[in-house]
């Protein structure tokens, strides 16, 4: 979750979530994005690996909140609220890529369709949008 615009930028759903994977996505946000200049986390194992350690240099800052204190971190905890109660809590997935495909949508829905007060009653994209430097004349 970019903390800026409260844009959701992906939601990996997967059986499970090694340190690779998340160096995976981390890359894969940056060529999108560009590089974020920190990043801020809970203590979780995916966090804590030696592959995200030592596989992930690229000079973005990580800061961990301290164990058991989520409200360090109310954006994205405010966030996991919405999803859970949104989407996890509302549907029934068969499959895997069932999960995926309705996860992918609901983000896109919450990133396009859904006005946050924080924003001046925009959406995420919105708001990112007007940020966004307008285009080169050649």
């Amino acid at each position: 979750m970019d903390g800026y615009t409260r844009e959701a930028l992906t939601i990996e759903a997967d059986t499970s979530l090694p340190g690779a994977r998340l160096v995976w996505v981390l890359e894969r946000l940056k060529q999108k994005r560009g590089i974020a200049a920190k990043i801020i986390a809970d203590n979780g194992p995916e966090f804590l690996s030696r592959v995200l350690n030592q596989g992930y240099e690229s000079g973005m800052e990580f800061h961990f909140i301290d164990p058991g204190k989520p409200t360090r971190n109310a954006y994205i905890e405010s966030f996991n609220g919405k999803f859970g109660d949104e989407c996890l809590n509302q549907n029934w997935f068969l499959t895997l890529a069932d999960a995926q495909r309705i996860i992918e949508e609901w983000r896109v829905d919450y990133n396009t369709a859904r006005p946050h007060s924080s924003l001046g009653y925009r959406t995420p994209i919105e708001f990112a949008t007007r940020l966004a430097p307008p285009p080169r004349q050649s």
